[in-house]
């Protein structure tokens, strides 16, 4: 696969010491500057630039990938790197932890609510660490954006001729849209309140939204159909489309163990797959990722959805309209992807420390580090172990002096850290965000 172009957010310092505290604290990806430190999945990042982002969805098409690989083995670094690449382009994207009591997927209304929140816009050059989030939000920056640019009068007849007649399925929905914009213009507090609440899914009394134009609630049974409608409500408000990224955290996955709910998920996935496959979703990128057993526990049971998934193989150059990412096979070979891994890392330590280590020496370093973790077999990702024994030694190198590491300490920091992690209650034999990772 042919090397990713990329157009990062500048690494300042204190955009560094945020990407250095949550790799080296916890193990896992930053929320935002995720690239800075990514390595080995460049090849599959390209392809879905290529091929979707600068392709297919701007014109109007859309596209489902499931993106596979075990519990520490790069979903959410996969999927974070993702939504940045997203936000390149000029997409909405939303990246969703799916789990059995906060957000299972076989509950279409706790998704809708979920996607709804998570919702954000190209982060603008003003605030880059923190881009505005969630639905409502997102449209009162546009009201505001537009009512510097073009006056009160300008905004108004925006809400009533484009905005209320926005193409999407469901009257209500552009209504809402529409009411939400002109509360804003009209700095009313009780109809902002209303819409807000209803926008986001929440409970709201019929009779409340209902002399607002807004006729239909939504419900579990049409949050998807309510979901549609904001993707395409996302296009014809200027949006090239939407990038939904959904993320399996757990290991007993949000359906948990029962046989309806893996129905419903499955029925759920399938109509999102259809959906794509028939151009209803215009400018959707769709991503759902899952470990390894997904496929057999799930997928193979359903064959009506296997069918529509099915492909000789996984996402490449060669085959870039695959729906399957596998992230069980990477760009570089596993001590190679952490000594690429240990060198980004350094210079993010280099930039949020303002400092410059001896490159020759603590490249000698790496090596043994690199060797070690690589080797190492543990319950849990050596890829994360490595990332926070690797920090720890820059911060030890940095406190004590530059020096030349055996290889006999190397491993005992490296044991070190497994054990810690297995005793940490976020550890992988529990509950896990996917740590850092590939």
């Amino acid at each position: 696969m042919s090397a990713a172009r990329s157009s990062l957010t500048p690494l300042d310092r204190a955009f560094a010491q945020r990407i250095l505290q949550s790799v080296g604290e916890s193990g896992t990806p930053p929320e935002r500057g995720v690239r800075h430190v990514n390595v080995g999945n460049e090849g599959y990042l390209e392809v879905l630039r290529t091929e979707y982002l600068e392709g297919l969805l701007p014109a109007g098409g859309s596209t489902f990938k499931l993106v596979q690989a075990y519990f520490g083995g790069g979903k959410t670094h996969f999927l974070l790197c993702l939504r940045e690449q997203g936000w390149e382009a000029g997409f909405v994207a939303a990246y969703i932890g799916l789990s059995p009591n906060e957000c299972p997927f076989h509950e279409p209304l706790m998704v809708y609510r979920a996607v709804v929140r998570a919702l954000r816009a190209p982060p603008g050059s003003d605030a880059p660490l923190n881009p505005t989030t969630g639905l409502t939000d997102l449209l009162r920056d546009l009201v505001e954006d537009r009512l510097a640019a073009s006056g009160e009068k300008g905004v108004r007849q925006w809400l009533l001729r484009t905005v209320r007649q926005l193409p999407i399925e469901n009257q209500s929905l552009r209504n809402a849209l529409s009411a939400y914009g002109l509360a804003i213009l009209d700095d009313d507090t009780r109809r902002q309140d209303i819409l807000a609440a209803y926008l986001s899914g929440d409970d709201v009394p019929v009779a409340a939204h209902r002399e607002l134009g807004v006729f239909e609630p939504i419900s579990k049974a049409n949050a998807f159909a309510m979901l549609r409608g904001v993707c395409q409500a996302l296009r014809g408000l200027g949006f090239p489309g939407t990038v939904l990224l959904f993320d399996e955290l757990d290991r007993n996955l949000s359906i948990g163990s029962t046989t309806k709910n893996q129905h419903r998920l499955t029925d759920n996935l399938r109509e999102l797959v259809d959906l794509c496959g028939r151009g209803a979703l215009p400018g959707v990128m769709l991503v759902y990722a899952v470990p390894p057993e997904f496929m057999g526990r799930v997928i193979d049971e359903y064959p009506a959805l296997k069918q529509r998934l099915a492909s000789p193989l996984p996402l490449s150059v060669r085959s870039p309209q695959s729906a399957l990412i596998d992230l069980e096979h990477v760009d570089l070979h596993p001590k190679d992807l952490l000594l690429a891994m240990g060198e980004r890392l350094m210079r993010v330590f280099e930039v949020a420390r303002d400092v410059k280590l001896d490159p020759i020496l603590q490249a000698a370093n790496l090596a043994r580090v690199a060797q070690e973790a690589a080797q190492a077999q543990f319950e849990i990702s050596h890829r994360r172990v490595f990332v926070k024994a690797w920090v720890g030694h820059l911060y030890d190198q940095l406190s004590n002096g530059e020096r030349a590491v055996t290889q006999r300490e190397v491993g005992e920091r490296i044991l070190s850290g497994a054990k810690a992690l297995l005793q940490a209650p976020t550890a992988a034999t529990a509950k896990t965000s996917d740590g850092f990772e590939d």
